[in-house]
């Protein structure tokens, strides 16, 4: 069972599950940031959220009514990450439509994704990278916790120390401490060793 937060997206309510709510605002956090010195940067984030719900509500199935990250990621994917062209530097005024235009994010870059995440992300990433629900790459990751005497979790720790962490949003909310604790600690421990090899 997953939370369900209501937000409103270009006025209009919208149903998230809550690692949809947490990867569609650090997603819209992005693009604030870079539109950040565009006069029309208000009504540009108003276009991209009708254009984020336009996207979801074409991806959900007859009688569903919640966006899980089934559906957000693949419309995120499709509408890209908002570019400011020629920044540094406002965009001209005369050209409402080239306000941002999308750029697809790389599809397969395999990143662990903290927001939303139970211990460290690495489900999140992987559900990403390949397209599916992140809830499914869960529950593969408990029966095979299960079936494997504990051996995935030395897997799980593995992935954690390899896989590179997607960059937090800086508008995001803060992490809840497991995640946050993770992230320091997988932090340090390659710090140390790249002094050690280095």
């Amino acid at each position: 069972m997953q939370r369900v937060i209501t937000v409103s997206l270009n006025r209009n309510a919208y149903h998230l599950e809550l690692d949809a709510h947490a990867r569609l605002e650090a997603y819209l956090a992005r693009a604030a940031a870079r539109l950040e010195a565009y006069p029309d940067r208000m009504e540009v984030i108003a276009d991209l959220e009708q254009a984020v719900a336009d996207q979801c509500a074409r991806r959900l199935q007859p009688g569903q009514t919640v966006i899980t990250l089934a559906e957000l990621a693949p419309a995120l994917e499709e509408i890209g990450e908002v570019e400011v062209p020629g920044a540094p530097g406002p965009l001209p005024s005369d050209d409402p439509g080239a306000a941002y235009r999308a750029t697809p994010s790389p599809e397969n870059a395999l990143q662990q994704i903290s927001e939303g995440a139970w211990v460290s992300g690495v489900c999140n990433g992987l559900a990403r990278s390949s397209g599916l629900d992140v809830t499914l790459l869960r529950v593969i990751a408990v029966v095979l916790l299960v079936f494997t005497g504990g051996a995935m979790m030395l897997l799980y720790a593995v992935l954690m120390l390899l896989i590179p962490y997607a960059p937090l949003a800086s508008n995001a909310a803060p992490l809840p401490w497991l995640p946050a604790k993770s992230r320091e600690i997988v932090t340090a421990i390659r710090s140390k060793l790249a002094t050690l090899t280095g």
